[in-house]
């Protein structure tokens, strides 16, 4: 996988705050459902792979044990939901709800 996000994993990630962080990977994670939904595979496959490639860069950042067993069951979960089987029984709602409270948390803290 080719790196996307040059300047980000250039250091300039691990700056921001981990509730950015994830903003970011849910925004990216929710253009994958959207164009999967409306059926364009090519944009839906390309846009979960900058999703993995964030996630990647925050697991690289985790500060303790706790944090990278969660980031970690993340990445999992996503996985899970967009290219396996889904064994965790995720949804598209679910996963908007999970990602819209660090949204608003990096919102409330600029």
């Amino acid at each position: 996988m080719t790196v996307v996000h040059k300047e980000l994993a250039a250091g300039r990630w691990a700056k921001m705050p981990v509730c950015e962080q994830l903003a970011n990977v849910g925004s990216e994670f929710g253009r994958a459902i959207n164009w999967h939904s409306r059926g364009d595979d090519a944009h839906s496959g390309k846009a979960f792979e900058r999703a993995l490639e964030l996630i990647d860069l925050t697991i690289g950042c985790a500060s303790s044990f706790a944090r990278l067993k969660e980031l970690t069951r993340l990445r999992e979960a996503m996985a899970d939901y967009f290219a396996g089987q889904n064994q965790f029984g995720s949804t598209d709602e679910s996963w908007e709800r999970y990602f819209t409270y660090f949204a608003l948390a990096a919102r409330r803290n600029k």
